[in-house]
């Protein structure tokens, strides 16, 4: 069950709390581009969170850079879910959103250090391919960026 998402909700601020540890556990403080607390109040984003019955699963948000590029955002999977396609999921719900709302292109960045090579293995499969940064964002050796071209259904406005 994929919904959106608030984290005013415990178990998903706890996940989100999760998901800082680990990039900071991974990356200097410089390179890590987790999301803020208050950024998830931007109307430019949208968090959706995967749930079985109560207990949930994991996260991911999609924001807003322009009418036809949006960027993954808070991907992450709770531990006991992990390798179970939670992950496989979400991206898809976003991907199938981003189209129904006109966007072309999605980015995302994730971490160049061997814990973030199961999610980079997963935006491959979905055909992500690296890219240069995008937006605000500069060249960093702990970063890896990714993009894919997708088709919009401009009646899904």
């Amino acid at each position: 069950n994929i919904r959106k998402g608030s984290i005013r909700e415990a178990a998903v601020e706890q996940l989100l709390v999760d998901h800082h540890q680990s990039m900071f556990a991974f990356s200097p403080p410089e390179s890590v581009h987790a999301l803020s607390e208050d950024e998830f109040s931007d109307p430019a984003l949208t968090l959706w969170c995967a749930w079985a019955d109560d207990a949930l699963m994991g996260c991911g948000a999609l924001k807003r850079l322009d009418s036809i590029h949006g960027e993954i955002k808070s991907m992450r999977t709770a531990d006991e879910f992990r390798r179970r396609g939670v992950a496989a999921g979400i991206l898809t719900h976003i991907i199938e959103t981003a189209e129904q709302e006109g966007y072309r292109r999605l980015s995302l960045e994730t971490g160049s250090h061997e814990f973030f090579s199961p999610a980079r293995a997963l935006y491959q499969r979905f055909g992500f391919a690296s890219c240069e940064p995008f937006g605000s964002y500069v060249e960093d050796p702990h970063s890896v960026f990714m993009s894919i071209e997708i088709s919009s259904n401009e009646s899904g406005k």
